[in-house]
């Protein structure tokens, strides 16, 4: 039972530092060319992932609510972006944790995280068509016709916001969540044995 309670207060003390980082790395965005200036880079996912390998996906799931939670305090987006970010993520850590969790070894975890990334990226598609960006239309007032604006100061030729996301988001999200991927696989190890107090 000791053991039990042991094992359980450090999962929470873990997410808690995991959730944190993941907080602080939400700030540190980037912009980046060739892609809207709404579209910024940051490395908040990673924290997620590596709780969603360490403890199961629904810690990873957890991390990024409370992450995008937090965020709220400061967000200027009205709640959308957090919202987008939340959803996104989690559909990034859920698979990725889902498919590591049947086998722990690096292959699996590189894997995982690779089909993790594909889904959040695929997934971006319809989350900002049907939800997050009539969301920005209607809670922010930001028109459609602005926001297609500026995807076409990059290219002119682009003709719809759903074309927009086809060719910006969808490989900008598949990306950043390769990013934290390859960055997991370098740190994941040494870092497990922490998170599970060996």
């Amino acid at each position: 039972m000791k053991q039990k309670k042991r094992i359980g207060a450090r999962i929470i003390a873990v997410v808690g530092v995991l959730t944190a980082v993941a907080v602080v790395l939400q700030y540190l965005e980037i912009s980046i060319p060739l892609v809207p200036s709404f579209l910024k880079l940051d490395f908040s996912d990673l924290p997620a992932l590596l709780g969603a390998y360490a403890f199961g996906p629904l810690a990873g799931v957890l991390i990024q609510l409370l992450k995008n939670l937090i965020h709220l305090a400061v967000s200027q987006s009205g709640f959308v972006g957090e919202l987008s970010n939340f959803l996104l993520g989690a559909v990034f850590v859920l698979v990725a944790g889902l498919i590591y969790q049947r086998k722990k070894t690096k292959m699996r975890a590189l894997i995982a995280g690779l089909v993790g990334a594909a889904a959040m990226a695929l997934v971006s598609v319809p989350v900002n068509y049907f939800i997050v960006y009539p969301l920005y239309y209607s809670v922010l007032g930001f028109p459609e016709q602005a926001v297609l604006d500026m995807y076409q100061a990059i290219l002119p030729s682009v003709g719809s916001i759903f074309e927009s996301l086809l060719i910006f988001n969808l490989p900008f999200t598949l990306v950043k969540g390769l990013i934290s991927v390859f960055i997991s696989m370098l740190i994941y190890k040494p870092l497990s044995r922490l998170f599970k107090g060996e």
